[in-house]
């Protein structure tokens, strides 16, 4: 069962695909080869079928012997730190991770979303579609367009339309949702800017993590905040069609910089964690309950520990793996046992993050441990959280992986806002074409990285040795198209290591440390900044 946008790519393999006796297609196609099969036919054949005698008998013997052992998908990983392989999931693994997930959030059943996530993810199985038809709520979708950025551009039609009351998130779309909504206000002039800016530092120091919200002495602020939510943050709320109550975050680790900034508008970004092994939920922050920075409390009816090197369980506060057991856990990998009988061992899910539990029973998520930094001296530290950090907090770049392993320092690879540089050499009446414009846009972007250090704004959310030293930056995206990113816009490091390994080398050269070095220049001539 197939849509246009991917009939193209199967078409391509389906000469070695055997097995695959139709193919069934959502959209009208000009013309139908002989194994193929529009979706109202598959309907059509069907209602006819079921009007034969004793058929419906049949049907109905069929579908009522499904087992919640039965297995319901087979989900692929995105392979962001290794090969590809088959999750399987039962219906029981459903079914169950639903009824943990409502242990969290309640979905009235008037709540509507629309489905902005890939529905080829146990993250819109479960969450998205799932839990909403389990309460007898609404989904939708965006409407489709002929290209991925068509059909993005169709997103704030569909907002207003749709009217959600709570919208299923990543990171890499929260980030687009903040540049939209800050491109929105500096549009309305300096004035407003100033009156943006200025309410964001009163909500923050309001609001602190979420649960201490308005103690204290930050009780005198709740009049002026009111004001600034009636003359700001009520008609950025209109865009998402005015009835939003809260996102939920997954998919990878959200900047607790994105968390503050929804959080001041008055639309929450709480932040969830699981994988597609648990089905995928392990847990989440909500409205009753909620801590930015932390990714929530744990569903119910499961077990979770954190784990040293030997497997032994850690207490509150110490940093280890993510070990979890209950009715989630998937059934294992397709057709290979060997990646199972090391993910399941007992029965227990060894996740392959690192984390720790609060005392107050917060889970925090701290990164994949084949993601982590490695330094000369063998320290370990997850990079996702400075990546997420500088890519969600600059105007001027888009995307960030670092990289050590096992080296003197930490490098990274960086994919500038071209609209954002472009409009900043027109401020500064710079020509992309001069050397001071080129490199007055390599040293924009340094200084942006250059934020988290000591003096910078940034300086204290990082320990310095992890921040890169040198900068390599890239004109070409990680997309999902050239296979840096995969289908929940989270980057395959595995994938952009091999294509860049030249250039990850290079930057641990004395040349690269000069950030305006010739092969950087070299990828701003290519961009469109003039």
């Amino acid at each position: 069962m197939v849509s246009s946008n991917q009939a193209a790519k199967l078409k391509e393999v389906i000469g070695e695909c055997s097995l695959i006796e139709k193919i069934i297609h959502f959209d009208t196609q000009e013309e139908y080869d002989g194994n193929e099969i529009h979706f109202n036919e598959v309907r059509k054949i069907g209602r006819e079928w079921l009007d034969l005698p004793g058929n419906m008998e049949t049907f109905e013997k069929q579908f009522k012997s499904i087992l919640p052992s039965d297995f319901a998908n087979i989900c692929y990983t995105s392979g962001t730190t290794a090969d590809p392989k088959g999750i399987i999931l039962t219906h029981g693994n459903y079914v169950t991770n639903v009824y943990q997930a409502y242990s969290l959030i309640d979905i009235p059943s008037f709540y509507k979303t629309l489905l902005i996530l890939p529905w080829d993810h146990s993250f819109g199985h479960t969450c998205g579609i799932f839990a909403f038809m389990g309460k007898g709520a609404s989904i939708a979708s965006v409407k489709s367009g002929k290209t991925p950025m068509e059909t993005l551009r169709n997103l704030p039609v569909c907002l207003k339309e749709i009217k959600p009351n709570l919208i299923m998130s990543v990171p890499a779309i929260a980030k687009n949702f903040r540049k939209n909504i800050e491109k929105g206000i500096k549009e309305k002039g300096m004035i407003i800017e100033i009156l943006f800016n200025n309410a964001l530092k009163i909500s923050y120091s309001y609001n602190k993590e979420g649960w201490n919200r308005g103690r204290g002495l930050q009780s005198l602020k709740k009049p002026l905040l009111r004001i600034y939510d009636r003359i700001l943050f009520s008609k950025i709320r209109e865009a998402y069609g005015g009835e939003l109550d809260y996102f939920i975050g997954g998919g990878a680790l959200l900047d607790i910089e994105l968390q503050r900034f929804f959080y001041a508008l008055g639309i929450p970004m709480y932040q969830g964690y699981g994988l597609s092994e648990a089905s995928p939920v392990i847990s989440s922050n909500s409205t009753g309950r909620h801590k930015l920075g932390s990714s929530g409390v744990l569903v119910n009816n499961m077990d979770l520990k954190i784990c040293d090197d030997d497997g032994n369980q850690l207490p509150a506060g110490k940093k280890g793996e993510i070990v979890i057991k209950g009715g989630n856990v998937m059934h294992g990998y397709w057709k290979n046992e060997n990646a199972t009988k090391e993910a399941i061992k007992d029965g227990w899910l060894h996740t392959g993050d690192m984390g720790y539990m609060s005392e107050d029973g917060y889970l925090y998520v701290l990164g994949r441990f084949k993601s982590l930094l490695i330094a000369d001296d063998g320290e370990k530290f997850s990079p996702e959280g400075i990546e997420e950090a500088i890519a969600g907090q600059s105007k001027y770049i888009d995307q960030c992986m670092l990289y050590n392993n096992q080296n003197p320092y930490t490098v990274a690879l960086i994919i500038p806002n071209q609209h954002a540089l472009k409009l900043y050499l027109e401020e500064k009446n710079l020509t992309a074409n001069s050397d001071e414009g080129k490199r007055s846009v390599i040293h924009l972007i340094e200084n942006e990285v250059n934020e988290y250090r000591t003096n910078g704004k940034y300086g204290n959310m990082f320990p310095q040795r992890w921040l890169p030293v040198a900068i390599g930056i890239l004109e070409e995206s990680f997309t999902e198209n050239n296979g840096l990113m995969n289908s929940t816009m989270k980057i395959v490091r595995g994938k952009i290591m091999e294509k860049y390994q030249n250039l990850i080398d290079y930057l641990y050269t004395p040349d690269a440390k000069v950030v305006t070095n010739e092969r950087n220049i070299e990828e701003v001539e290519k961009m469109k900044l003039g």
